[in-house]
């Protein structure tokens, strides 16, 4: 997929000087680094990567694609130099000045990269199915296969009554089912074929060749899930499909299909994926579908698996939409003509990026159909001055333009991706930010920094002899990558000024002992689910106010300052609204049309049920807690593990509750795995 011929190496005595140290962590940093990036070592020790290693192994993955690239089109490569440039990403990564994507961490320098291509490295993607009568599963299909890597994947609805939905023609054939992604997908395309009239369906689907669960997945990594999820996908299909033979495909069928799919790849062992839909405004139908009181079965069995949103117009009617809005924060938006017409609105309008389909499943991305797109980190919080925040900006540049070097395995995508070379450089720690420097100073950073960033792209592209990236920054919410060195996520405000944070564990976890030694609280669960609650406590710097003494309108201000000094992208945000501020969406809307590309709503609730993730404490709490604190000390286990529960951004946090706890994905499946086939 991608040819190495050679390795780069940082130099040996320059990784020793880091050999058994810990960076700069934030109170949940440590933790989340091991449970979620750290890969096994591949030795006698059956223990984790340390942080330095990570580090080596990315920012080695990045300069070997450099070099290598170089190489294979015989262009200047000079070794000095790059032994230099090198270190100071290490250095400047090991100082969390910026961070590449979760996917990055996870993947960057592993052998999957050179054999299987980049998509493993990108954070999102969109198809449409605005050409749905051509090829009915191929949307579905790149969707579950993105999706399997990790990427998260939104899509529209334009298929809506492009086809009729066929009676399956049955086979006598057995259709054995590989033990791959590719076997996974080939299975749904199948089933999903045969419901267009375009492929007999097979009279058995033969499961047996799935490896148990339980098995370790050494390509990917991770825990295989066994056959349950993708029986339990096949059956949903039908289930969605056949009531509606010989009538037009609907929003709602495509919906339900995405959701069915993206259900089966959670359930199948991958952590981190999500889903956005896009439904047109007018769209009755797709707008009710997640209502509890209309389909209360259909919404816990897959429609929580995506967030639903719009595709805006300007001078459209906001009223009914936005009032929805104001009831559960569904619908978000997005324009799709303003991400078409505009990069940063300071620039006005370019059409540069006319192509734009729709965007990726927190929005920050624009992106054409079948396109996915990297992302980077920085933190200008921890920054002291523009001149150190400008040096960074150069190596997250480098680290996403590189990854942009390497094609996928999908053919229509990379026509996409190696013309688009579309790329986000990001922010996190932006509210932070404001109190440490002023909002003007991030500002002024914000759009010096773009001019930067555009001078770079034009050498560096010119040095690879490849395309200008058509867009280059963007806001994204931030997932866990923002708890390694403990700042704000994104655009968004602080839970509090201290305040503990939980996550649970669940019992037999080797995580469980060394962070009891270390002091700190561990409660057994009130849910009775087998896991144990650990309290994190956390003074949030740079603080000023919470998201409680923050309104509504200033939020939305803080979005579009951004869309216009910083994101040629987008700006990823979800905004909270208190009860009495509910009622002014709609007006938002309208006033805002033209100065966003998305946005999102979440109603501002209190978390006052038993072992929430997030409990307002005092200072003298915090100290207190703190003083039993001792170092956390993971250094010789294997810590790799089912992940945190709860998810960082408040759109998606799950509130347990005993009627509404969320049970271990393998449980409903324990049954159908003893079943190797499936007969029509």
């Amino acid at each position: 997929m991608f040819r190495v011929s050679e390795t780069f190496r940082l130099s040996d005595d320059f990784v020793a000087s880091f050999r058994g140290k810990q960076p700069k962590w934030g109170p949940l940093g440590y933790i989340t680094f091991k449970r979620t990036y750290a890969r096994v070592v591949s030795d006698e020790s059956n223990r984790t990567e340390e942080y330095w290693e990570t580090v080596r192994r990315v920012v080695e993955g990045c300069y070997t694609i450099q070099m290598n690239h170089c190489r294979s089109l015989k262009l200047p490569w000079n070794n000095a130099k790059a032994q230099r440039s090198a270190q100071e990403m290490f250095r400047l990564m090991w100082s969390f000045k910026f961070l590449p994507p979760g996917r990055g961490l996870w993947m960057m320098g592993t052998d999957y990269i050179w054999e299987r291509g980049s998509a493993a490295l990108n954070n999102c993607a969109f198809v449409s199915t605005d050409e749905i009568e051509v090829s009915f599963a191929e949307p579905f299909c790149f969707l579950m296969d993105m999706s399997m890597l990790g990427v998260g994947v939104a899509f529209d609805t334009k298929g809506a009554g492009k086809i009729f939905i066929q009676r399956p023609v049955v086979s006598d054939e057995t259709f054995v089912v590989e033990d791959s992604k590719e076997g996974w997908c080939e299975a749904v395309r199948c089933l999903l074929e045969s419901y267009a009239g375009t492929r007999p369906r097979p009279a058995k689907l033969d499961f047996s060749a799935i490896r148990p669960v339980g098995s370790p997945i050494k390509t990917f990594g991770g825990i295989a899930p066994g056959p349950g999820p993708l029986i339990e996908c096949i059956g949903n299909i039908d289930r969605v499909l056949k009531p509606r033979i010989g009538q037009r495909i609907s929003s709602t069928d495509i919906t339900d299909l995405m959701n069915v799919i993206g259900k089966c790849v959670v359930s199948g062992g991958v952590r981190r994926t999500a889903e956005l839909a896009l439904g047109a405004p007018e769209d009755t139908e797709y707008l009710k579908l997640k209502d509890p009181n209309l389909y209360p079965e259909q919404l816990k069995l897959w429609r929580w698996a995506s967030n639903n949103s719009v595709s805006a117009e300007t001078g459209m009617d906001y009223q009914e939409v936005g009032t929805q809005t104001a009831k559960n924060g569904e619908p978000g938006y997005f324009w799709r003509e303003n991400a078409r017409a505009y990069g940063r609105f300071k620039d006005g309008e370019t059409w540069a990026d006319a192509k734009v389909a729709g965007t990726n499943p927190c929005a920050e991305q624009s992106l054409e159909s079948y396109e996915i797109c990297n992302l980077v980190e920085t933190f200008p919080s921890l920054h002291d001055s523009f001149e150190e925040y400008e040096r960074t900006l150069k190596f997250a540049y480098l680290y996403a333009k590189t990854v942009t070097l390497v094609p996928t395995h999908n053919e229509r995508t990379n026509a996409i991706m190696l013309r688009n070379r579309r790329i986000g450089l990001s922010q996190s720690g932006i509210i932070e930010s404001f109190e440490k420097h002023g909002r003007r100073t991030h500002f002024n950073w914000c759009d010096k920094g773009y001019a930067y960033i555009s001078k770079l792209d034009k050498i560096y592209s010119q040095w690879l002899c490849i395309p200008e990236s058509i867009k280059k920054t963007s806001i994204k919410p931030s997932g866990t990558v923002s708890l390694l060195p403990g700042v704000t996520p994104g655009i968004h405000y602080a839970h509090s000024n201290y305040y503990m944070r939980t996550i649970r564990l669940d019992k037999t976890s080797p995580l469980v002992e060394p962070i009891r030694r270390a002091g700190y609280r561990i409660e057994e669960s009130v849910y009775g689910d087998n896991t144990l609650v650990v309290y994190f406590p956390v003074e949030q710097r740079n603080f000023k106010r919470s998201k409680r003494n923050v309104s509504i309108w200033e939020q939305v201000e803080n979005i579009a300052q951004m869309q216009y000094y910083w994101a040629d992208n987008q700006v990823s945000a979800t905004v909270t609204f208190k009860p009495e501020e509910a009622e002014d969406i709609p007006n938002i809307l309208e006033l805002y049309e033209t100065r966003l590309k998305s946005i999102s709503f979440l109603p501002l609730t209190d978390h006052n049920y038993p072992q929430a993730p997030y409990q307002e404490i005092t200072r003298e709490a915090y100290l207190l807690a703190v003083s039993k604190l001792k170092p956390l000390d993971f250094s010789s286990l294997n810590t790799k593990e089912a992940q945190d529960i709860f998810c960082d951004g408040d759109k998606c946090e799950i509130q347990p509750t005993p009627e509404h706890f969320p049970e271990p994905q393998e449980l409903p499946f324990v049954e159908s795995e003893r079943r190797e086939t499936i007969e029509v």
